[in-house]
């Protein structure tokens, strides 16, 4: 099947879709963008994508031309063209079209680019591999000072993840200059301490807000844990009882190696594996 992507108000053949070479996502990456889970059809947490969506506009400035209220529609219809079941939703703007300038252009004449597109990916295989976890390896924070900001700019978290898996691991852990872990590459960061506390940094401007972290948080009252907030560093992290990641494309995902350090002697923590067991149960769910 011919997959289908939106762009700036048509659907197009995925292989046939075009940007334009002086787009600022292309100059500047002066976009941001967000990814919504798919799951039975059915639209996981999307509002509070979508406000995260609007927050991160908000940050850099960007006023579409276009009504944020038409992207629920959108992505249903780009869901059902692409006959998605289980997968994601790519949502994308940048601030437009324009020759190239680091000064904004004039927002009433240069569109913002809406890009939205769907992809499917077997549910199964994530589930499998939460069952044996996954090694991280920890790795410096190079990132701009707003990674809370979820824009397209992903060039340091793109050589942290490669740099893992030419390691074997699988995501890398950040650490700023005080050797706290602030979140991973394309992932928020959890541990979990001997007294059965859930442990993440504080959602400030150092880490991205993560929408499948939020929902963590809120089952914690459901399983009577207690979560804090607060900075961790690397020997903590290696001295967890469990520790796991957080992402709307691997939902709760248990971490068993830390550089060469096991966790939890190298098997998925039950915590973890419950939290990812019941995640969907306390998420939002758009139909």
């Amino acid at each position: 099947m011919t997959r289908t992507i939106y762009v700036n108000g048509c659907y197009q053949s995925f292989i046939n879709a075009l940007l334009h070479v002086e787009d600022r996502a292309t100059l500047f990456a002066d976009a941001v963008y967000e990814v919504v889970e798919v799951k039975a059809g059915k639209l996981v947490d999307q509002e509070a994508h979508l406000e995260r969506l609007e927050r991160s506009l908000n940050e850099i400035r960007l006023v579409t031309d276009f009504s944020l209220r038409t992207i629920p529609f959108i992505i249903r219809e780009t869901v059902r063209r692409n006959r998605v079941k289980n997968g994601y939703v790519y949502i994308q703007i940048s601030r437009g079209c324009a020759p190239r300038d680091f000064i904004f252009p004039n927002a009433n004449e240069t569109p913002a680019t809406l890009i939205i597109s769907a992809r499917a990916k077997n549910p199964l295989k994530l589930d499998e591999k939460s069952k044996k976890g996954i090694k991280v390896i920890t790795h410096p924070d190079l990132r701009w000072k707003r990674p809370d900001i979820k824009t397209t700019g992903l060039l340091a978290s793109v050589l942290a993840r490669q740099t893992a898996i030419e390691q074997g691991a699988e995501e890398a852990w950040l650490y700023n200059e005080d050797k706290f872990i602030t979140e991973g590459a394309a992932s928020n960061a959890w541990i979990v301490n001997t007294q059965d506390e859930l442990i993440t940094h504080p959602a400030n401007q150092s880490i991205l807000k993560g929408i499948t972290r939020e929902g963590v948080i809120r089952i914690t009252s459901e399983l009577n844990l207690t979560y804090k907030e607060r900075p961790f560093t690397i020997e903590e992290a290696k001295e967890a009882k469990e520790a796991f990641i957080t992402a709307a494309t691997n939902l709760v995902m248990p971490v068993t190696q830390i550089d060469e350090k096991s966790v939890n002697d190298g098997k998925s923590g039950p915590i973890s594996l419950k939290l990812r067991e019941i995640f969907h149960e306390f998420a939002q769910i758009s139909y």
